[in-house]
């Protein structure tokens, strides 16, 4: 099993609106970053574990806990020409973007802020790929020491 942290801003797509969806579960769409994208083509697996943390928020951090719920496959706003996420150079033969489908799985006890996670940067997060500088990536692996120590934080 492999560990990951996916940021959605709060307003555009919460933990209590992946709490909220029918068999709590949802797409992750509108990855238009081709890193972020090939993580969740090539590595991410059914079953894996991901952090649920709200982003561009008064309190940004890790609020959650779901699993990756499907294998990935092509993201359907892609084709759509009235998505925010549409691409005139994708196509359905040849798609650029991939998804993956989430399942809820808990709200963390506390939310876990960034600058809490900050502190331990140069300890027990050391290499955290969240803390680095200039890492705005919305979609990244997780160490699972890094993993284990912050479930340790709730």
């Amino acid at each position: 099993m492999a560990y990951w942290l996916m940021k959605s801003e709060p307003d555009a797509f919460s933990i209590d609106d992946l709490r909220d969806r029918p068999q709590q579960t949802e797409p992750w769409d509108g990855i238009r970053n081709y890193q972020a994208r090939n993580f969740m083509r090539d590595r991410m697996q059914v079953g894996d574990q991901a952090f649920f943390y709200h982003s561009n928020c008064a309190v940004p951090g890790i609020v959650g806990v779901m699993e990756i719920a499907s294998p990935p496959y092509p993201d359907p706003t892609q084709f759509d020409e009235n998505s925010k996420y549409f691409d005139a150079k994708s196509k359905p033969e040849e798609p650029r973007w991939q998804l993956v489908d989430v399942r809820y799985v808990r709200h963390t006890e506390r939310n876990i802020p960034l600058a809490e996670l900050r502190e331990h940067a140069e300890g027990e997060l050391a290499g955290m790929q969240l803390l680095m500088k200039g890492n705005r990536l919305s979609i990244m692996p997780v160490a699972e020491e890094h993993w284990a120590f912050i479930l340790s934080l709730e």
